[in-house]
Formats: structure tokens, sequence, C-alpha cells
């Protein structure tokens, strides 16, 4: 009888004499009773050096137009030649119906041809399930039990399906195949348990910071400048960036280990939750911005500066900035679908951008611009700020050297260098990994990628320690409406 769930079939006597049945395997098993389970590798990246004798040459370069226009059947007993002689140090040749390769045998350099066919197209016979222009192969060119993809540079995943752009990487190419269908949290890999560990003191520390700071924000007085209006938005988008940050990991969590399977569910998260994360990561890196270039020009005009009418171009910042980060992020969830992915008996259901190669350019674009834009402008605003209050101190200070000015205004101006600073120190390691990393091949190389994700959520979730703590003048107005509760 058959074996693992096989089904038995009823052979017929006299096509079979010698056999009464036959065994349909399940999925995962061979053998004539279906008892031998299939194991498969996991797939890994493979590299070597490519030498000159790698190559492999036409005919045309290794014989005379005489000898190639002869039929194939009369030159091809004269392959083994081009093999014998050892000042072209071949390895390998071809001509249009056969791929040669050189070997030694005994004492003797022999060739071995066979047929080649150099038109194939790499598409499983048009039956491709490979995303990304990722090459389809099957184990059989009739009646295939299994395909595979081999997928272009930057793409990886079992149908390609990820790209591992610098900006704008996903939790599920990152973590994805780490998590276990069917298995509890207790026995998954210490990856998604340090990931779990991360997310759950990172939402703990995101809605403390973002209440506190909206707690002390919230206040007339505060609010007079453009600044209080920037730091208000921002501790609102903190708690937006927040509650984003803990759906996408827990829902990513949950449906790779097969305890949410509802399709619409999973459909409608896979349009909002990127899409939203991804507007208000970079509302707070421009707010930051903002509150930079603000503080700058409070410096610069300082009697000069007008509260009513900073409080007016803050509100106008603001809507601007919004509309222009959402219109620049839209097309998005249009790019956004749901893929099914069967192996074996572990199916999966993935969350996937299928961008063009246009469109994705400009996806890296603009990544890059909503990351690389504030963080020069912080970067810039920072040095502009110290070197200006340094100069104009100067002018009364003849006396004194330039650098023991510029020392005593880092501390007397601390509390307002305090946010650009951090917010610059904390965007150096993602903008190191993001510029410095090569692209992700597998799932193997998901680590420093990690590290980068969880990195980039750090900033919004510090906007009470790195605003708030270092100012005296914050502080009193939280106490103030603490003490009013």
């Amino acid at each position: 009888m058959c074996l693992n769930g096989g089904t038995c079939i009823p052979a017929d006597e006299y096509a079979l004499p010698h056999k009464k049945f036959y065994c349909i395997c399940p999925i995962g098993y061979i053998g004539e009773r279906s008892a031998i389970k299939r194991t498969y590798k996991q797939s890994a990246t493979y590299s070597t050096t490519i030498k000159s004798s790698d190559h492999c040459p036409n005919i045309n370069q290794l014989f005379n137009k005489t000898f190639v226009q002869m039929h194939i059947i009369r030159r091809i007993k004269y392959y083994h030649l081009p093999c014998q002689q050892h000042s072209l140090n071949l390895s390998c040749f071809y001509d249009d119906f056969y791929l040669c390769f050189c070997y030694n045998l005994e004492k003797q350099r022999l060739t071995n041809c066979f047929e080649f066919n150099h038109n194939m197209t790499f598409d499983c016979f048009g039956e491709s399930v490979c995303e990304n222009g990722g090459q389809c192969f099957q184990d059989s060119p009739t009646c295939p039990q299994r395909s595979s993809c081999i997928c272009q540079p930057c793409f990886y995943g079992i149908r390609c399906q990820f790209s591992s752009n610098r900006f704008g990487f996903s939790l599920d190419g990152i973590l994805g195949y780490y998590i276990q269908p069917n298995i509890d949290i207790v026995h998954q890999s210490t990856m998604v348990k340090v990931s779990l560990a991360l997310t759950i003191v990172f939402i703990i520390i995101g809605y403390i910071n973002g209440i506190l700071s909206f707690i002390a924000f919230n206040n007339k007085t505060i609010c007079e400048v453009g600044c209080g209006l920037y730091l208000l938005t921002s501790s609102i988008t903190t708690l937006l960036t927040t509650t984003m940050f803990g759906l996408k990991f827990w829902i990513l969590l949950l449906a790779q280990m097969k305890i949410i399977t509802n399709r619409l569910f999973l459909y409608i998260q896979c349009l909002s939750i990127d899409f939203l994360l991804r507007v208000f990561l970079n509302m707070d890196q421009w707010l930051n911005a903002c509150i930079a270039v603000e503080r700058t020009v409070v410096i610069i005009n300082a009697i000069g500066f007008k509260k009513k009418r900073s409080k007016k171009i803050a509100k106008i910042v603001i809507i601007i900035l919004s509309i222009f980060i959402i219109s620049t992020c839209i097309y998005d969830p249009f790019y956004r679908r749901l893929m099914d992915d069967a192996i074996d008996d572990d199916s999966r259901i993935w969350c996937i951008t299928s961008y063009s190669s246009n469109l994705q350019m400009f996806n890296t674009f603009i990544h890059a611009f909503h990351f690389c834009a504030p963080f020069a402008i912080n970067l810039v605003s920072t040095v502009i700020l110290i070197l200006k209050t340094s100069r104009q101190q100067a002018k009364f200070r003849n006396n004194t050297k330039y650098i023991v000015i510029f020392i005593e205004q880092i501390q007397v101006h601390k509390h307002i260098l305090v946010a650009p600073f951090v917010i610059v120190i904390l965007g150096i390691p993602r903008l190191v990994i993001t510029f410095a990393s090569k692209c992700m091949n597998s799932n193997n190389d998901a680590t420093l990628y990690l590290i980068g994700y969880f990195v980039s959520f750090i900033p919004p979730m510090l906007t009470f320690i790195i605003f708030v703590m270092p100012s005296k003048f914050y502080k009193e107005q939280l106490g103030k409406v603490w003490a009013n509760i």
C-alpha cells in the first residue's frame, strides 16, 4: 500500500502484469510506495573568479571559413583539435548546435559536445512564476514537478519577489523567511525573537515619548512660534509612526505564522500600512529639519525675530509638506499586491511591489531625497548656528581666541544643538548601511538590513528626550501642565 498519504491506483494487469498497483505520491515524496521524502537544499549564493580560459569562443574564431561552412557531421570529428592546442588554453567552445567542453583522458585532451539551444527563453515554456525578470528553470522538460527561479541582481526570494533596493526596504523581505509557519513564537528563530523584543521596546518607548511630547507641546505659550507647531506636529507623527510600526511587525509575524489568513484584511494592510509608515517617517524627518532651520533663523535674527510671522509660516509649511510627501509617495499602493508562494506543503502570502524599471529608479530617488535632504538641512543648520553665534561673540571679544568662543557657544546653546546633533549622528549609521552595503541577494544577508530598518525608527521615538529634556523652558511648561492635571 502507499505510504505518507499517497493515492493508490490499481494497475492494468495487461499493461503491467507484474504490478498490482502504483502510487501517486503527495508533494515532497517519491518512490514506488511514496516512502522516500525528497529533501531540498536551501538556496545559496556562490561566487567564483572568471578567468580568460573560461571564455567559450565560437568556432568562427578557431577554424577557417571553409571549415566552418562544412556540414556538421563532417566537421565535428575535428572538434578535439582546439582542445589539443595548448596555446589556446581552451576549456570550452560552441557552434550553432553544440556546446563543447575540453577534458583530459589519460594523456590525451579531448572534447565532449552536447546539443545546446542558444535561443532558450528560461521562462518555463511560458509558464514562468518568477518576478522581476527572474529566469525560470524546471526539473524536467516534460511533466515538470518543480520549478526554481534564478534572480536578477538585487532581487531575491523564492520567486524573486523582493527587491534589495538600498532605500525602501520592507520588513517582509528582510524578516519574512525567518518566520516559520505553524510554529509558536517560542520555537521561532533567534532573529525573529530578537526582532520581537526590539519591536516591543520600540513601541513602549515610542508611545511614552509621543504622549509626553504631545502633553508638553500642546501649549499656547510654546505654540506662539513656528518651532512649537513643528514640535506638536512631530509628537503626533511619532504616535502615528509607532502605531504603524507595531501593526506592521505584528501583522507580518501573525500572517507568516498562519494565524492571520483573511485575504481581504491582508490585502488592505498591504496597500496601506507600508505607505502610511513611509509618509509618517518622511514627515517626521522633514519636521526635524524645519525645527533646525527655525532655530537657526532665531539665532541669526535675534531681537528681529517675529513670532506671529513664524507661526503663520509654520502652518503653511506643515500643510505643504503633508501634500508634498503624500503626492511623492501616492503611487506606491497602486503597485502593491498579494502574491501566493507555495513550496511543497508550505504556502505563504506575501505583500510585494511590482515596479517597472523607470518607476524603480524614481522610487529610489524619492526615498533618497526624503532621507538625504532633511539630513543635510539638519547638518548645515547645526554648523551655521554654531558659527554664527561664535562670530557674533568674537566681534565683542577681540582678546579671546576664536576656538575658546566656539567652545563656549556650544555650551551656551547646547539645549538647541542637542536635537540636530543627535539626529545627524543617528542618521549616519543608516546612511553608511544604505550606501556602503551591496545588494541583499538572499535572506542570509538580513542582519545588517534589519539593523538599518530599526535604526530608521529611533529619531521619531526620541522627540521628548532630545527636545524637552535639554530645554529649561520646555520643562517648565511641562511642569505647569502637570500641576494643572
